[in-house]
Formats: structure tokens, C-alpha cells, sequence
């Protein structure tokens, strides 16, 4: 049985991880932060100062900015915020770019009047943006989470800070494992999640039909499906790829993110959804497989961070694959055995930023889980010792995240370098 307080912070964590998102994270991130700093200064400013960590700068520099056509980089991001940015709207807010917006924007990025610094010894998701007008100044500072404001200025003064232990949005999913995360994917009452997972569906499957209809990047998704068909196993590669070829790739429609990632938003859910339509199953087992997908893949990524060296593909193929899984009545047992299957096999794939090449990463991944889910289904599973395998699931789940976490902390800075130089 799940007690009424683990219920009650398992739908807490869905309904606060599984929210709408135009264009990718990072780049609205600092959108978010230079519209807020905007509206604190209360006047539109003379330059900008963005100050990011090179995890940020890493994941901003290969996506074209929703709305801009085909714009890139820091100094766009900021300045569009400040353009047109509507800070209300947090990670939708450049949803309201008008022509106008984008002729100014350009404007101002031929002026220079952005200009931007890595945060030195700042690892992860960290930036602060600092406009300024005259004498005067308004800053904001983000932390942990894409929306996560936990410092902000006026001329020098702090206005709002956050208690040092707030900074971290993660700290109610340390009680999130496997076993309660099934669980909980059981027993959820459906009209607690339904509105939520049907609008996860529903953005997250408008943007992967926008990725097969048009050209955006190298067409990882359609071209998944003129080379290898169109079974099941094919489609539930070529529709999450072909939703990352569309979103790294400026399209402007939202998608419901997991982990702060509209990838592997798009990751957890489309191979679940189309595995349930081509199994027939009913709308209430769907639900609940994609409970257990969204869920298993927070609960590793959390152990990982936001942002790494470590793809968060690999997390989000973690959930995709135990809700398959489920799908086909696998129990615990199966459902672990795919956990660490898939671990086992992809662990080791990087992250060198966010790009046309994440779809795919994320294609790779999908094929990945759906082996594992496939090993699983004849009892196989590759065992303790093993390479990061452990005892069991928990156990190992917390050997990769270590790994990733603290044994890929110097591959992540030698990524930075090699990318920024």
C-alpha cells in the first residue's frame, strides 16, 4: 500500500515535473531570467550582462531559439527575453514573438549590447542575468531548476533570496524508488493524473507529427522511418526523434517536459503511448504505464543532476522502458531487470550540449530500453558486479548516478573545454 503522505508527494512531483515548455530549456531559462530582470529594473535597459555556468553555455550554443527563424546563443536568448519576453508565462515565455520583437531583437544583438561571462567554479544549471540602464540595475539569479529564481537585486540591493537549502528543487524526491514509484503507478486514482498525461500526450505527440511533416535538422525521425518502416519498434524511435528533430530546431510548439527536459519529456511518453495503441490497451493501463515511465525517470535523473556529462536520454529510456514493460504486464521483477539492462548497455553516452544530433541520441536510447524490456521478457539480465551492475535495482540505479555525478565531473569540464575553445 502507499500511505497517504508518499501519494500525495508522488503527484506533488508529477504535477510539478510534467509542465509545458517552448523550445529547449536552457536557452528559455535565461529568457525567463533577462524578461524577470526587465521587469524588475521597470524600464527597458542600455546593455545586459549574462553570467552562465558552462553546463548552460554548453546546452544554449547548437538550438535555434523558438520564434527567431534560425537564431542561436546566449546574447539572443536574453535579448529576446527582454524584447518579448513575458515573465508570467515562465518556461513558455517567448510565446508571444512578434516580427517587430525579432526585427529589435536583431537590432540590438548587431548593437552588442549583450554580453556574456561563464560562472567560474559553477557546475550544473546556475546563471544570473544583470540589465542595467544608466546608474541604474536589476539582476536575477537562477539556480537548480530552469525557473528556480533563488536571488534577486535592485541597484545592488537584494530584493528576494532564497535560504541556501531552498536552492535545490530536488530534495522531496530522495524517497522516490522503484518499488513505491509501481506502486503508487497501481494504485493512483486516474482523475488525479489524467489531465496531466493527456496533455502530455497530446503536446508531446502535435510536435513529434510537426518533426515527420517537416524538415528540421537532419530529419533523424523521418528518416528512422524511410529506412527501417514503420512496426511498432521503428515508430517508437522515429516519433520522440522526430519531436527533438522539430524542438532543437526552433519549432514554437510547447512540449510537456521530465527533469527539466523536453527531450526526454518527449522519451518518457511517445514510445509508451504508441507501445499502448498498437497493444490495444486500455486508456487506464496507459495511464498508469506512463506514471511508472515519468516517474522512473525522474527518480534516476534526480540522482544525476540537471544538467552533466551523462545524457539524460539514458534516464528518460530508463522510464520508457520499464513503462513498455508494464504494458505487457511485467511485474517488478521485469520492470528492474530493464531498469538495469538498459543501464547497463548506454550508460556511457555523453551529453556535448543540446543539438540536432539529441534526436539521435535519443533513438539510439529508445532501442536501447526496448531490448532491455525484450531480455527481460526471457528472465535474462546482466548481474551484480558486473561492470555498475549491483545487487539490485536501487543499488544500481545509485552506482550509475555516482558515476555520473562525480566520476564524469572532470569528462563534463574537458566536454566545455572542448567545445567552447
Amino acid at each position: 500500500m502507499v500511505t497517504r503522505n508518499t501519494y500525495q508527494e508522488y503527484l506533488q512531483i508529477l504535477q510539478k515535473e510534467l509542465i509545458p515548455a517552448l523550445g529547449c530549456t536552457e536557452p528559455i531559462s535565461i529568457a525567463y531570467a533577462s524578461s524577470k530582470a526587465r521587469e524588475l529594473l521597470g524600464e527597458f535597459p542600455d546593455h545586459v550582462l549574462v553570467e552562465c555556468s558552462g553546463n548552460v553555455i554548453k546546452n544554449v550554443m547548437g538550438v535555434v531559439v523558438p520564434n527567431t527563424g534560425n537564431l542561436r546563443g546566449v546574447d539572443t536568448s536574453a535579448i529576446l527575453g527582454i524584447v518579448a519576453g513575458i515573465a508570467e508565462k515562465k518556461l513558455e515565455v517567448l510565446s508571444s514573438v512578434t516580427p517587430e520583437d525579432l526585427k529589435r531583437t536583431k537590432e540590438l544583438l548587431d548593437k552588442r549590447i549583450c554580453k556574456v561571462k561563464i560562472l567560474e567554479k559553477s557546475d550544473g544549471l546556475h546563471l544570473r542575468v544583470t540589465v542595467f540602464k544608466g546608474k541604474k540595475s536589476a539582476m536575477v539569479e537562477i539556480a537548480n531548476g530552469h525557473t528556480n529564481i533563488v536571488r534577486m537585486e535592485i541597484n545592488g540591493m537584494t530584493v528576494f533570496q532564497k535560504e541556501e537549502e531552498a536552492f535545490c528543487e530536488d530534495t522531496e524526491r530522495s524517497g522516490l524508488n522503484i518499488a513505491g514509484i509501481l506502486k503508487f503507478a497501481e494504485s493512483v486514482k486516474i482523475q488525479d493524473v489524467q489531465d496531466l498525461l493527456d496533455k502530455q500526450c497530446e503536446y508531446n505527440k502535435r510536435i513529434a507529427e510537426e518533426g515527420l511533416a517537416n524538415n528540421y535538422g537532419a530529419d533523424v525521425g523521418k528518416m528512422l522511418l524511410t529506412n527501417y518502416g514503420n512496426d511498432v519498434k521503428v515508430l517508437a524511435r522515429a516519433y520522440p526523434a522526430a519531436g527533438v528533430d522539430a524542438r532543437m530546431n526552433g519549432c514554437s510548439l510547447p512540449v510537456i517536459i521530465n527533469s527539466g527536459s523536453g527531450n526526454q519529456g518527449l522519451t518518457v511518453s511517445l514510445p509508451v503511448l504508441i507501445y499502448g495503441e498498437q497493444l490495444g490497451v486500455s486508456k487506464e493501463k496507459l495511464y498508469r504505464a506512463l506514471v511508472l515511465s515519468n516517474l522512473t525517470a525522474i527518480h534516476i535523473k534526480t540522482g544525476i543532476g540537471k544538467l552533466s556529462a551523462f545524457c539524460g536520454a539514458v534516464s528518460a529510456a530508463c522510464g520508457c522502458g520499464a513503462g513498455i514493460a508494464y504494458l505487457y504486464g511485467g511485474g517488478y521483477e521485469m520492470i528492474a531487470k530493464t531498469i538495469t539492462n538498459t543501464l547497463a548497455n548506454i550508460a556511457g553516452m555523453i551529453c556535448d550540449g543540446a543539438k540536432s544530433s539529441c534526436a539521435a541520441k535519443i533513438a539510439s536510447a529508445v532501442e536501447a530500453a526496448v531490448f532491455a524490456f525484450y531480455l527481460a521478457r526471457e528472465n535474462k539480465t546482466f548481474g551484480a558486479r558486473e561492470g555498475l551492475v549491483k545487487d539490485d535495482v536501487e543499488e544500481t540505479i545509485r552506482s550509475f548516478c555516482t558515476m555520473a555525478r562525480e566520476g564524469m565531473y572532470s569528462t563534463d569540464q574537458k566536454i566545455l573545454s572542448l567545445m567552447l575553445n
